[in-house]
């Protein structure tokens, strides 16, 4: 699998606080070895097709989407987030 990131994931991104990006980035690479990796408690969104949430921290949070062999990065952010995946 790999990674692609949408604009508004980008934005996202650079908004956070430099210790979540740590966190994100590292949550990313167990994605990319294991989506059932534990600590990122990934999930599909009720009422949201086919978007996903993966937890950066327990704060955090970021939304992707599974489109053949990539992992579409959407958005990431706190939980407020979750409302527009």
């Amino acid at each position: 699998m790999k990674l692609a990131y949408t604009n508004s994931f980008k934005r996202d991104y650079r908004k956070l606080p430099e210790e979540e990006k740590k966190k994100l980035e590292k949550q990313l690479k167990f994605l990319l070895k294991d989506r059932d990796y534990p600590s990122l408690r990934a999930k599909k969104i009720k009422g949201h097709g086919d978007i996903w949430e993966g937890r950066i921290s327990r704060e955090y949070r970021f939304t992707f989407q599974i489109e053949g062999n990539y992992y579409i990065l959407r958005r990431a952010g706190s939980h407020d987030t979750l409302k527009n995946p």
